[in-house]
């Protein structure tokens, strides 16, 4: 275990006051909820998406991102979907935390101030040194991919 939580400064935007800072909401939780920072009520007709903001700009720190994710139970009930998930928050970005929210149900959803909208999960990077060679190693899959592995029941010949 580490010497403490990883520590991300934040600010605060002006439309994002009376809005709780990103949480977790249990302490088994890996991601940090966060709010919707509308002021008026959004309604989100299916098929539609809007960027919908935070309130708050974060310092990732170097050798971390921040990955917005959906939220599953917006998803199951409401059909609510962030259309390029997980999100990146780069450690060099400094703007406001913004949330690209599809609506991929088959009624309106409206986002008010303050919803939880989406989750942010900080990870660290790693850092990768590409290295071109002639071929690659042999596996026993190979290139086989989408769906190459089979459903469920079914086994691999050895």
């Amino acid at each position: 275990m580490g010497a403490g939580p990883l520590r991300i400064e934040i600010t605060r935007s002006a439309h994002g006051r009376g809005l709780p800072v990103p949480a977790m909401a249990t302490a088994g939780s890996a991601g940090c909820d966060l709010a919707a920072a509308v002021e008026d009520d959004l309604v989100l007709e299916p098929g539609r998406r809007e960027l919908v903001p935070t309130g708050f700009s974060i310092a990732v720190p170097e050798g971390y991102e921040a990955q917005v994710r959906p939220r599953s139970g917006l998803a199951l009930k409401h059909g609510i979907v962030l259309p390029n998930s997980p999100g990146t928050i780069d450690s060099d970005y400094r703007g406001e935390l913004k949330v690209i929210v599809m609506n991929a149900g088959a009624e309106p959803f409206t986002i008010r101030r303050g919803d939880r909208i989406a989750q942010l999960v900080v990870a660290p990077v790693v850092k990768v040194e590409w290295r071109e060679v002639e071929s690659l190693d042999a596996t026993r899959r190979g290139a086989g991919g989408f769906g190459h592995t089979g459903h469920a029941g079914e086994v691999d010949p050895p």
